[in-house]
Parts: C-alpha cells; structure tokens; sequence
C-alpha cells in the first residue's frame, strides 16, 4: 500500500510525530497536523476491507502482534502505555 503526502504533509507529520515521541503527548498544535493525519485516515478507509471483515477484531489483533515482532513485551516501548480493554 502506498501513501503519497506532499512535501508539506511530510514536515507538518514529521514534526507532529517526533514532538509526539518527545512528549508523550499526543496533541495538535496546528490544524495542518489533524488535516495531514485526516489524508491518511481517509486513504486507509478507501483503500482498507478489513474493518468491514466480519473477524476484523481478530485480523486486527493478528496484525498488530506482526507488526511488534522483536518487542518483549507488549508495554516494552517508549511513550505513552495502551489502555487494556476489560
């Protein structure tokens, strides 16, 4: 899958991530952050079938531990701890 950003997209996303990655602290700071990260949102939810997939929360669960292969432990990493359901 392929996203394209203009090069504006890219600094105003870099600079969001990073002082995310500072911070801890996911807040905007200029409405340029939300509408790059809504081009993204909206490019996945056209290009996406899984969230529509009956088994979705198991693909997305499969997914994410694919993706954290190399992590020891789920809350092995830096910044903010995720919030566990039930």
């Amino acid at each position: 899958m392929e996203i394209e950003l203009s090069g504006d997209e890219a600094l105003v996303l870099f600079d969001f991530l990073a002082r995310f990655r500072e911070t801890d602290r996911l807040e905007f700071e200029h409405v340029a952050e939300f509408i790059a990260l809504n081009k993204i949102s909206a490019t996945l939810e056209e290009s996406l079938v899984e969230p529509f997939d009956p088994g979705y929360k198991i693909l997305l669960q499969v997914a994410r531990e694919r993706v954290a292969i190399g992590w020891d432990t789920p809350d092995d990493y830096p910044g903010p701890k995720a919030v566990r359901e039930g």
